[in-house]
């Protein structure tokens, strides 16, 4: 124990190799620091991805906006409040899957796979996680990463331990640690920790490893949808919530 840092570290579970990094590491409570430049490198990184895709893919974007709003004739958007870095609330863009109201109908923000609140456009967005692809415009205005812990609901955020606080420490991804890990069939507890073995030993060789596995999981489809309840509460609300 060493309490000159508040760090409690368990140096098997230190490995670099993201290859040969366990699914279930052991817990700890770190503080850690990184320097300057990796995370200049990944804000980076940021840009360059987010411009890239938001440009290469416009004809795409423009379709899907067409054909949601040829679907029912409601907003194109759904924009929800978000908890970002240091636990600073920022605006939260997605392409609407859902009819309007969803929020007050049904379970609330639980969603499953035979949600009759998901409209036919947005079962197809929604299994190929295209409608996640406005959050790049976060990303490129730095309220969200690539890689990262996937933001939470304010709602979600305030059971949030103080130990678990440090999971603000970085920006809310696109896709995370947990989120390859299973994504929204994780119980909560389980996507905590991850997220903080994620922040506990970041890297940007991490990042990249991530980020090839998500592309894997985009296609496999897999953990789309979490469990089947309506209970709004922590553990059971997902990623995919509206």
């Amino acid at each position: 124990m060493r309490n000159d840092k508040f760090e409690i570290r368990n140096p098997k579970s230190e490995i670099h190799n993201p290859k040969f990094i366990s699914p279930n590491p052991k817990f700890e409570i770190r503080n850690p620091k990184f320097p300057m430049i990796f995370l200049s490198l990944k804000r980076l990184f940021d840009l360059l991805v987010s411009a890239s895709v938001l440009f290469l893919f416009s004809p795409l974007l423009v379709l899907i906006a067409l054909a949601i709003k040829l679907d029912d004739g409601g907003p194109i958007l759904f924009v929800q409040d978000r908890v970002g870095k240091n636990r600073r609330i920022f605006r939260c863009y997605k392409f609407r899957t859902m009819v309007l109201g969803a929020e007050t109908i049904g379970s609330g923000f639980t969603v499953t796979a035979n949600d009759a609140r998901i409209t036919r456009v947005g079962r197809l967005l929604r299994l190929w996680t295209l409608d996640e692809i406005p959050q790049l415009v976060n990303v490129f205005k730095g309220e969200m990463s690539i890689v990262g812990p996937r933001p939470w609901v304010p709602a979600q955020a305030a059971y949030c331990s103080p130990a678990d606080s440090r999971r603000f420490n970085f920006k809310p991804g696109m896709a995370g640690w947990a989120w390859i890990h299973g994504r929204n069939r994780l119980p909560w507890d389980e996507r905590v920790r991850l997220d903080l073995w994620y922040v506990d030993h970041w890297s940007l060789g991490l990042d990249f490893y991530i980020l090839a596995r998500a592309f894997v999981l985009l296609f496999l489809r897999d953990g789309v949808y979490g469990a089947e309840s309506g209970d709004d509460s922590p553990e059971t609300q997902t990623d995919k919530s509206l």
